[in-house]
């Protein structure tokens, strides 16, 4: 009988968590995942859960860490956990290191310590090109990161380096440009787009407040990225690699995309305010990928017009959903 793969997600209730569970649970794996008290789970993605064990704990906390390593005895370990928020960084920059770039480095001490053979995965992020002098950005662009969380994620990309080379660990990031679907936070411009555009074509909205128009982003669909961090730890050879769609699109293009699909105009419905703007890029941060299309065999599939129009769709069923459970007569 061959023994099931186990796995140890952080995060594991986030937007890319919730898919890399449902693509392990179909790949035979047993999935575990380290969770905070506070932490609480999408109730519409809540199947998702259901093989999966939960150990409480903190990317903070090396016991707790350390508890759930020794119990799951995991072949693979994923770290997602961090804040997510740009904005909320400069806001909070202590908080966002905190977690950001000590997390992974408190996970790679645990599994050194534990002389664990698993394979790790951190979730690095394009924003540690910040102010780069290229695009695209391949491997070796220069990091030039702008906010604090970009700057964590930078430490935390060179310390998996360092734990690699210095203590020939598998270790590999992921550098992750922007990745969307119906399951991205309701603070996020593509989710805020969306949901308005749902809202706005049921009635209930009239408006759409947005900042930078002219913005571009590398956008691409959080599902087929969580394939590439799991092609990732199946290489014989820990290695970084760029996940991207090397298309970028501007927010005015997101948004006339989501407004079309349902048949509206959206320079009726949208305003402009100037509070949600943020400092222009010096260089269009746009994903070099060929690296994991010749070595992982990993290409995007769904173009950004089918991903506008799949989170349009959600949040479309959605908003009826919710109308229709508030206009249930009381029995």
């Amino acid at each position: 009988m061959i023994e099931k793969k186990r796995a140890l997600i952080t995060g594991i209730f986030g937007q890319d968590g919730s898919y890399l569970t449902e693509l392990l649970l179909s790949k035979g794996y047993e999935v575990f995942g380290l969770v905070r008290p506070e932490d609480r789970v999408n109730p519409d993605f809540q199947y998702a859960y259901e093989q999966v064990k939960l150990y409480e704990g903190d990317v903070c906390e090396y016991a707790s860490i350390a508890r759930a390593v020794r119990s799951v005895v995991p072949d693979e370990v994923y770290n997602l956990a961090s804040p997510s928020s740009v904005v909320t960084s400069l806001e909070h920059p202590a908080m966002t290191s905190n977690a950001t770039a000590l997390g992974p480095v408190h996970i790679l001490e645990v599994l050194r310590d534990a002389k664990s053979n698993a394979h790790f995965f951190q979730a690095s992020s394009a924003e540690i090109f910040g102010d780069t002098n290229i695009s695209p950005q391949s491997e070796s662009a220069l990091c030039r990161p702008r906010n604090p969380y970009g700057a964590a994620k930078l430490y935390a990309h060179n310390m998996v380096h360092v734990f690699r080379k210095q203590f020939d660990m598998y270790a590999v990031s992921g550098i992750l440009y922007n990745h969307e679907s119906p399951r991205r936070g309701p603070g996020f411009v593509t989710r805020k787009i969306t949901n308005g555009v749902a809202k706005i074509k049921n009635g209930s909205e009239e408006k759409l407040i947005l900042g930078d128009m002219g913005a571009q982003r590398d956008w691409g669909y959080a599902p087929e990225y969580v394939e590439a961090m799991w092609r990732m730890l199946q290489q014989d050879t820990p290695e970084d690699y760029v996940i991207a769609t090397g298309i970028s699109h501007s927010v005015e293009e997101f948004v006339d995309t989501a407004f079309s699909y349902v048949g509206l105009d959206w320079r009726e419905h949208v305003k402009i305010d100037d509070r949600f703007k943020r400092h222009p890029d010096k260089v269009r941060i746009l994903g070099d990928s060929r690296k994991a299309k010749e070595k992982l065999h990993w290409e995007p599939n769904v173009s950004f017009s089918n991903l506008v129009q799949i989170m349009v769709e959600a949040d479309m069923r959605s908003v009826r959903s919710l109308q229709t459970t508030v206009l249930q007569p009381l029995s």
